[in-house]
């Protein structure tokens, strides 16, 4: 099975493995599209093994990405996932490759994870197995995996504001969420406003749409986060 780099030039005749067949996250899927158009010319990378299904990895340069984090020369990885019936078939380590491959000249790769296999995250027990390490960590289970390809290279790091795990409004419910995922355009502007509208609760919603914004996050995530 090949490995196909999505582009600019091809995004729009395929699948972008997420959502495949979620036909209520249509709009964010397209979301998604758009936002990836637009990262790809920051150096975004969106790589899948050339199959319908979940079999994918996205990574940054550290220069261009969302996360807060700080640091340099080091490419972010931003999601990653194999599931199904494709787990267990050395796919991930194939993925993992060609982003190793594509760091070359970098110092390493780090991706944000948590202390156990969460949803959305990066199965931490892989990046283990193959070589990454707990370089630094932030309330209330994040922590940020390391894999150096130049010894010498110092690790980034959270931005210290990531790390206090507050939420500034303390009223009802606050929300953040960005286009990077194809889940959650529906899952906060629709089912958690649904939700807060008929427990009569407060409820406010940032969506993150630069670099700017997510490095203002009081946690080290992008994709979503609910604050009550």
């Amino acid at each position: 099975m090949e490995i196909l780099k999505l582009t600019d030039k091809n995004i729009q005749d395929e699948h972008i493995c997420c959502a495949i067949s979620d036909k209520k996250c249509q709009d964010g899927y397209d979301a998604k599209k758009d936002w990836l158009k637009k990262e790809f010319k920051n150096g975004y990378n969106f790589q899948k093994v050339d199959v319908r299904g979940k079999v994918f990895i996205e990574y940054v340069p550290i220069e261009n990405s969302w996360l807060p984090l700080t640091g340099k020369k080091f490419m972010v990885i931003n999601c990653f996932w194999v599931s199904g019936q494709f787990k267990g078939k050395g796919n991930g380590k194939k993925l993992l490759e060609q982003c190793m491959a594509d760091a070359e000249g970098m110092d390493g790769i780090i991706a944000v994870s948590s202390d156990k296999k969460r949803p959305f995250m990066t199965d931490p027990k892989f990046l283990k197995h193959h070589g990454f390490e707990i370089i630094d960590e932030a309330k209330p289970y994040f922590k940020l995996w390391g894999l150096k390809t130049n010894p010498k290279a110092e690790f980034p790091k959270f931005i210290e504001s990531a790390k206090s795990g507050k939420c500034l409004n303390n009223g009802g419910i606050t929300a953040f969420y960005s286009n990077t995922c194809p889940f959650t355009e529906f899952y906060t502007n629709t089912l958690l406003r649904t939700y807060a509208k008929e427990k009569n609760i407060p409820i406010e919603i940032h969506h993150i749409q630069s670099q700017e914004d997510g490095r203002k996050m009081p946690i080290p995530w992008i994709i979503n986060s609910v604050f009550y």
